[in-house]
Order: structure tokens, then C-alpha cells, then sequence
């Protein structure tokens, strides 16, 4: 058989520009921490089974609510409708707020594990931490839903090469 050279590193550039042809929902990644309620604007959480009920999400290292996910051991995944682009803009850190000032772009509650869910998020799944894969600059978080609701109605807010879009047909 014959060997093959190694295949080039792809950079990041080129990596963040390709990936930004796919449309994401915007998500808030939450948790509650000793200093109080924490979250971030997250475009990477996805499922990985239906059974049992499990979702992933990517932290970055330098992410402050790591510490509140990795300490009390749940997230909630918050799905932002198409109005709330002040709360998207809150959690990417765009409004200047940090910690728990985040949570006065919007109206919150929990539904199991005490992580803040977005009373008017499209849907909210609610879990507990059971493993955790460091890769890079980020730490994957994988969970076990324990609880979720869905709203049933409205229009998702959408992040696509680089702009946020209110809804599913670009304004």
C-alpha cells in the first residue's frame, strides 16, 4: 500500500468562511452558577441521540459560563425567536453586558435543573451534564435532556454568513 503525504492544515479563515454557509439558529446556552445565572450566544448545539434524549454543545475556553456548566453540571439550549435579537446580541457580548446582566434582555425561568430558560424561546431543553471532551479551544459539553418545552409558533432567528435574519426568508 502506498503512503500518502500528509494532508495541509486547513486555516481558520477558510474554515470559519465555509462553515458560514450553513444556517444555524441561534441559540443561548445557559447555566446557573454560584455568582448567579450565566449564558452565551451559541450557533454550535445539536442533538446526538433521541434515545435517551441527548444534546451537545461547543464552550469555548475563555467562555465565563464554562465554569457554571462544569460546576453544577447542567445547560439549558434556549431557541431564539425571531424577535429577540437583543437577547442574541446581549449573549455574544455585542451590548457590552457581562454575567448576570445579560438576563435583562429578556424574561426568564427554569424548567428542571435551575439553568435560565427563556420564557418566550421557540423551544428549551433542559440537561445534565455527563461528559465533557476537550478539543482545542473549546470544551464539548454533552447532556442528557431531562426536561423540554416548545412553543409551537413563530419564526426562528437565524445567523447565516456572518448576519443575524429574523426569521426563515432573508429581510
Amino acid at each position: 500500500m502506498t503512503e500518502r503525504p500528509p494532508l495541509p492544515a486547513l486555516d481558520a479563515k477558510t474554515f470559519w468562511r465555509t462553515l458560514g454557509e450553513r444556517a444555524t439558529g441561534m441559540t443561548v446556552v445557559t447555566a446557573q452558577s454560584d455568582e448567579g445565572p450565566v449564558g452565551f450566544l451559541g450557533l454550535s448545539a445539536s442533538h446526538v441521540t433521541a434515545d435517551p434524549a441527548t444534546l451537545l454543545v461547543s464552550i469555548g475556553r475563555s467562555t465565563g459560563a464554562l465554569a457554571g456548566v462544569l460546576s453544577r453540571r447542567h445547560f439549558a439550549v434556549n431557541f431564539l425567536p425571531a424577535d429577540a435579537a437583543s437577547v442574541a446580541d446581549a449573549f455574544a457580548g455585542k451590548a457590552g453586558l457581562s454575567g448576570a446582566a445579560r438576563f435583562a434582555a429578556g424574561e426568564w425561568g427554569e424548567l428542571a435543573t435551575g439553568a435560565p430558560v427563556l420564557n418566550r424561546a421557540l423551544g428549551a431543553f433542559d440537561c445534565r451534564l455527563d461528559e465533557v471532551i476537550e478539543r482545542g479551544d473549546v470544551v464539548i459539553a454533552i447532556g442528557t435532556v431531562v426536561a423540554a418545552r416548545a412553543s409551537g409558533a413563530g419564526e426562528p432567528l437565524i445567523f447565516f454568513r456572518g448576519r443575524t435574519i429574523a426569521g426563515l426568508a432573508p429581510a
